[in-house]
């Protein structure tokens, strides 16, 4: 093991792609502890405390590694861009002017990267401008709920909204583009995926605070318990991660001019968690929608819309409630039938395949094919939709086990962690092997 993170650091490419990576991560943390100018100092730590919670407030500042809690330049975090990336995925199936250029190889991805660009500057923008609004003139307990322990009428803009409102809107939209712009030189001339690793950074960032919490509140018995928890999580969400169905596909043999072409046996790898966390990111955004169109529509008449705010309160705001646990895993397996369904699409698959030349032994070129792709998607994303919903709801399980709350390796930052991971070691271990050393995988 020694031997190989050696081999790592003799090569100079790979070795100043590394320290390429680290010194942008660096440069990263460091714009998240900078804050936002004209921000109270006093308001900004009772929002701390609030945030660090497991609702909606806990999830923006996961992604963004805690700088939503300290309203820094980089509060919105990469958010904004990945939003746009899932929005530009479901948009290529809609219409066909983004089909074709998904299909134009190089040129048509830079397109769509500009476009995504362009979506995530607009997302940016709005959620920029909606975020200094509500806690700018001190509306977040009425958004988010007592549930979230916010302090009422908690200001954090105390002179007012204008001018100091531009400043702070156009502060927190510079803050995505430049995280954009350091994901694209990470990916250009560091290693890995430069959004990945942005990501990575955030969710890893409060792991050393969260386990010195831990042991600190726990005795020791409690934190071996869950140490031993988080060992056997890894193991688990590892080898789900790289599962696979191989679905085998014949070549038959055809000659072009004097040479014979084919022959030869493949196959389709069908992950068996393909959607990753994006179905964790659709299910926490849909349920934030009620509770702004709740507080939005209002209910002081004591009509209808009061009755629907008070269940809305009492169970979509409530995050430790059994109906927001129920309703939050089965969006989780919704969303990842919806989005396995637009990232692997079986008619195109089978239509690829016949034109090739290939086949699926067994089984008929045309329909045939298409239903038994479609019948092998459907299977294996059942048990990967329902895994990745236990990781989810593990924090809630924890709290109600151990009484420990805000576990920091449990939950979307294992997910996060571990894909990463291994997608890193991955490229690394693929730059060894293209230079005769030994890979990190076996």
């Amino acid at each position: 093991m020694f031997s190989n993170l050696k081999n790592v650091f003799k090569v100079p490419d790979l070795r100043n792609k590394i320290l390429f990576l680290m010194g942008m991560v660096l440069l990263y943390r460091i714009g998240v502890a900078i804050r936002v100018p004209g921000i109270d100092q006093d308001a900004i730590r009772q929002f701390k405390a609030s945030a660090e919670t497991q609702g909606a407030l806990g999830f923006l500042n996961l992604f963004s590694g805690g700088a939503f809690a300290s309203f820094s330049i980089f509060a919105l975090g990469i958010m904004p861009y990945i939003t746009a990336s899932i929005i530009m995925q479901v948009l290529g199936v809609v219409i066909p002017k983004l089909e074709k250029l998904q299909q134009e190889g190089a040129v048509g991805q830079r397109k769509i990267t500009q476009y995504t660009r362009y979506l995530a500057i607009a997302i940016s923008t709005l959620q920029a401008t909606a975020l200094t609004f509500i806690f700018g003139n001190g509306n977040g307990n009425a958004f988010f709920g007592a549930a979230q322990n916010l302090p009422t009428n908690l200001k954090l803009l105390p002179d007012g909204m204008w001018p100091r409102g531009y400043l702070v809107i156009l502060t927190l939209v510079g803050g995505t583009a430049v995280l954009m712009w350091l994901g694209e030189l990470i990916s250009q001339r560091g290693i890995g995926n430069g959004m990945s690793m942005v990501i990575f950074a955030s969710v890893v960032s409060s792991l050393p605070s969260g386990f010195a919490a831990v042991w600190a509140e726990k005795n020791w018995f409690v934190f071996a318990l869950l140490l031993l928890l988080c060992i056997g999580i890894v193991i688990a969400v590892v080898r789900v991660e790289l599962a696979q169905r191989r679905i085998p596909v014949q070549f038959a043999k055809r000659v072009v001019g004097r040479r014979m072409y084919g022959g030869q046996s493949t196959y389709i790898p069908l992950k068996v968690n393909q959607s990753g966390v994006v179905p964790i990111i659709f299910a926490s955004s849909v349920l934030l929608l009620p509770v702004l169109l709740t507080n939005l529509l209002g209910g002081a008449d004591g009509g209808w819309r009061f009755t629907v705010q008070q269940w809305v309160d009492g169970n979509l705001v409530n995050d430790q409630g059994v109906v927001y646990i129920v309703l939050f895993s089965l969006m989780i397996v919704a969303f990842a039938y919806f989005y396995n369904s637009i990232a692997f699409d079986p008619i195109r698959q089978a239509d690829q395949i016949r034109r090739q030349g290939g086949f699926i032994p067994g089984v008929r070129p045309g329909p045939q094919t298409e239903r038994y792709l479609g019948k092998a998607v459907n299977r294996i994303t059942l048990p990967g939709a329902v895994f990745v919903a236990v990781i989810a709801i593990m924090p809630y399980l924890l709290l109600w086990a151990f009484g420990v709350r805000n576990f920091p390796f449990a939950g979307t930052t294992e997910l996060i962690a571990v894909g990463v991971s291994l997608e890193l070691m991955r490229q690394i271990d693929s730059q060894l092997m293209l230079r005769n050393y030994e890979g990190f995988l076996k």
